[in-house]
């Protein structure tokens, strides 16, 4: 099991870029006007090359992960009906504002598949990088569905035509079909993707920083603290669970934990941004989400430990 010291070193990176964008943007000439464009350019390009990419290359083999499938949707199932369910609870649901929550809400269910690929591999060998890859390929169309239904739905835009114009749900819907069928990725070609991926993580994560508006944070902390509440309290928590009642192995339990407990992915900020809705909000999310992070792993590692 990692340490709590090496999971501050594996998140510090995202953290530094996020805390770099927000410095660029307030006291150099990059201003706004320069990071709508960055926004735009992840969004409709990096971005969805990068899901591509992640999915299309590992084989999916879902007969030998199938407990861990299933488990992993579970706890991303989990994660997507307490995030909707939030303004229909007593009392908290008449305190949080449906326009906010319906941009936010992807923060309590999605993940951050970098620093999931990078974990498998350390807790659980090159077994743990295919388990991960299986997860992967079948939440990430998932929770982008999941992500942009409330916020069509909240602008009446119509849920279907915005999932058939979304970058990010075209992206990994084409590359689950592609890997499905066998199609890979030419050799020649791998070198140009993996370097559009890593742009696209360290722009993602400026562009989060460039946004962030604290003060909108604390209009919104009973929303902010529900949202990260879920991702990284109960999701670990029904994670340890589906592990204990589906018996997974050390390997499998070990990989289902850290999918449960990793910060959210940094593209929530640019895809709430690019639908209109409010992206500093969200960009805070995610920044408290990744410190969160620093938490959350050694916690959900200790439960399977346990």
């Amino acid at each position: 099991m990692l340490g709590r010291v090496n999971h501050a070193q594996l998140l510090f990176p995202d953290f530094s870029l996020i805390a770099c964008g927000w410095l660029l943007c307030r006291y150099t000439a990059l201003n706004r006007l320069v990071w709508d464009q960055v926004e735009s350019l992840v969004y409709y390009f990096l971005f969805p090359v990068l899901l591509f990419h992640s999915i299309v290359r590992s084989p999916l083999d879902f007969g030998a992960t199938s407990n861990l499938l299933t488990a992993g949707v579970g706890v991303g199932l989990s994660g997507i009906v307490l995030a909707y369910a939030l303004p229909f609870l007593p009392v908290i649901g008449a305190r949080i504002d449906r326009r906010e929550h319906a941009a936010s809400a992807q923060i309590a269910f999605r993940f951050n598949s970098f620093i999931c690929l990078a974990l498998a591999g350390r807790v659980a060998g090159p077994e743990g990088l295919l388990m991960i890859a299986v997860l992967i390929g079948v939440c990430v169309p998932m929770f982008n569905i999941a992500a942009v239904w409330p916020m069509a739905r909240h602008a009446q835009t119509g849920f279907a035509r915005q999932l058939a114009r979304n970058p990010l749900i075209i992206a990994t819907a084409t590359g689950l079909v592609a890997n499905l069928l066998g199609l890979g990725v030419p050799t020649w070609l791998e070198p140009t993707l993996s370097r559009i991926g890593a742009s696209s993580l360290a722009l993602g994560l400026m562009a989060a920083g460039a946004g962030m508006q604290f003060a909108s944070l604390a209009r919104g902390k009973l929303l902010a603290v529900s949202l990260l509440a879920i991702r990284h309290l109960a999701l670990p928590l029904i994670g340890w669970s589906l592990a204990v009642v589906l018996r997974l192995d050390a390997a499998q339990a070990a990989v289902l934990m850290t999918f449960s407990a990793v910060p959210t992915a940094s593209s929530a900020y640019v895809l709430a941004a690019r639908m209109g809705y409010n992206g500093p909000y969200v960009a805070g999310l995610v920044t408290l989400s990744t410190v969160l992070g620093i938490g959350s792993l050694p916690f959900a590692l200790a439960l399977i430990a346990r």
